[in-house]
């Protein structure tokens, strides 16, 4: 069991934290997910990072709700995610889903939620740089191709943080064809994640995996659950399970961590 506590607990000892660690919907609910957040988790406690999660008093950004329109519920959950943030006197956030990262860097700040916010291959990258994090001296090269998700690189211009990661691990990146600022989209932003199907003659997650089967790569590395999702039923489509698997960047940290 990787020992974690919450905001309210250090709290009530009278200790304070480092960081917030943004769980998010998908990282607390959804079952693939969550190993990402055990992943990310078990790193920050290995790398010595005094770390607290909101736990029951988090809730769920708002940015399904605004991308989809409902402005009114968005500001009612930024609004009391605000107000809980500022009661523990949180100033630094890392988040390990790109949507909750841009949320709360780039959209709370207009309700008064100023915050550090960071999304973790930002973060990752930074405790490897600064030895925080150790990695195995391997000599295999192993090469996987790296998905860009929408709100990580075009959203927020990060294409170069999971990279410089990837690198450290010793991982030969072979880029797809659409790639950074020309990343295609794996199909579930701006709330579509949670809608139907818009018609067309194929779906996007489909063509964005056969981006990844031209690299001839065994591993597509994510950084976001809906991208994980959305990637790994297009490999589901194109019945390529036993070839092919979609990991987060911090599964592929804990793995070659020592």
């Amino acid at each position: 069991m990787i020992p974690i506590k919450t905001a309210a607990e250090y709290l009530s000892q009278g200790e304070s934290f480092e960081v917030l660690f943004w769980v998010g919907c998908a990282g607390s609910y959804d079952a693939r997910a969550q190993k990402v957040s055990r992943a990310f988790a078990e790193i920050l406690n290995k790398a010595e990072i005094k770390f607290a999660i909101l736990g029951d008093e988090e809730k769920c950004t708002g940015d399904p709700a605004r991308r989809a329109g409902n402005e009114f519920l968005f500001q009612i959950l930024a609004l009391q995610n605000i107000e809980t943030l500022n009661q523990y006197q949180v100033k630094k956030i890392v988040c390990t889903c790109p949507h909750c990262f841009n949320t709360i860097a780039n959209e709370y700040p207009e309700l008064g939620g100023k915050y550090e916010v960071m999304h973790h291959s930002k973060f990752l990258e930074e405790l490897i740089s600064l030895g925080k994090i150790k990695i195995k001296e391997d000599h295999s090269t192993e090469s996987v191709t790296y998905h860009d998700s929408c709100y990580l690189g075009r959203a927020n211009g990060i294409y170069e943080a999971p990279r410089k990661v990837i690198d450290h691990l010793k991982l030969d990146i072979k880029e797809m064809k659409r790639s950074r600022q020309n990343g295609l989209c794996c199909g579930a932003g701006g709330a579509q994640m949670f809608k139907e199907d818009e018609k067309g003659n194929k779906r996007i997650n489909e063509e964005r995996i056969e981006d990844a089967i031209e690299t001839q790569s065994n591993i597509v590395v994510a950084n976001c659950p809906f991208c994980m999702t959305m990637l790994q039923d297009g490999i589901k489509a194109h019945e390529k399970q036993e070839q092919m698997m979609v990991y987060d960047l911090s599964e592929m940290v804990l793995q070659k961590m020592i």
